[in-house]
């Protein structure tokens, strides 16, 4: 008996008939030259039927070239959907990091500088500020009212017999008077506010009338006359009473004028204010049968 060869068994049996078992194709992505190319689509390769399971993919016996072709199908599937820039480059998105390092690692440095600087422009600011108004203030220094007396005027001059308000008997003054005085604003970039402390008329150290400058407002480089009213009414002289009236015999009653003249002005609004004050003395003979005005020397008065 002849027997037959492999060969002869592989070529008699006929593909379609149904006996023979059904061969699976496997089509397997082979990997394209140029990964990066986005045109051309993955080509595919036909592999050769295998006739048993153990050639077959699934087994774990397959070789590299069955792996390779396997992750090389699965990229391609993935690969489909992506969009590729100019350079052929694959788009992917980027992931953006929330935040900065430089916080994380140094601290919120950024604002705590900004703070700082926000400080010491300010503090800078006041400093150059404070600066300005101290020169200011020092260059308005100089700029002091200049007051001058000029004369007094008796109105009224009575001298009798009375008691105080506790009935103790002494001799009793009453008289009214008038002062005259200019004023002299100096400054030239700068008003002031003038005003004064109670004007007394003294004699032997009692104020036998009294009177006061009301406040006023004078103009840069300006001068102003001002007059004051002196009244006294009913003064007890208690002992220097006696004295008064030898001297009114003797033709003038010694006086003595003492006030004090304060000026205020403004030099950068109500922040730099520059203050004076000048504390007038003088010495006088009051005739009280004389209306005329007495005339004051600069001799006669101290200006400190």
């Amino acid at each position: 008996m002849h027997t037959k060869s492999d060969s002869d068994v592989t070529s008699s049996v006929d593909p379609s008939s149904p006996r023979s078992p059904k061969r699976h194709l496997y089509y397997v992505q082979s990997p394209s030259r140029d990964s990066h190319d986005g045109d051309k689509s993955t080509s595919m390769q036909a592999t050769p039927a295998y006739s048993s399971p153990m050639e077959s993919p699934s087994h774990p016996s397959y070789s590299r070239h069955s792996r390779a072709s396997s992750a090389s199908r699965f990229s391609g599937t993935l690969k489909k959907g992506r969009k590729r820039n100019e350079k052929g480059w694959t788009e992917c998105n980027v992931i953006e990091e929330e935040g900065d390092y430089g916080e994380y690692f140094y601290g919120n440095d950024k604002g705590f500088t900004r703070r700082c600087q926000i400080l010491m422009g300010v503090f800078g600011f006041i400093a150059v500020f404070s600066l300005f108004c101290l020169i200011i203030w020092g260059a308005s220094r100089p700029y002091k009212a200049q007051i001058a007396v000029k004369s007094l005027t008796m109105h009224n001059f009575y001298f009798g017999e009375g008691a105080d308000m506790t009935g103790v008997p002494s001799k009793m003054l009453t008289m009214n008077c008038s002062l005259r005085m200019t004023v002299y604003n100096p400054a030239t970039f700068f008003g002031i506010h003038v005003s004064s402390n109670l004007v007394n008329l003294m004699y032997s150290e009692i104020a036998v009338a009294t009177g006061q400058v009301k406040k006023y407002y004078q103009p840069r480089k300006s001068h102003r006359t001002v007059a004051v009213t002196l009244h006294g009414d009913k003064v007890p002289l208690y002992g220097a009473g006696a004295s008064l009236a030898i001297s009114d015999d003797d033709g003038g009653v010694p006086m003595t004028l003492i006030f004090e003249v304060r000026s205020r002005g403004n030099v950068v609004g109500k922040l730099v204010k520059s203050r004076h004050r000048k504390r007038i003395s003088c010495s006088l003979v009051i005739d009280s049968h004389s209306n005329k005005p007495l005339k004051l020397k600069n001799s006669s008065c101290q200006y400190d």
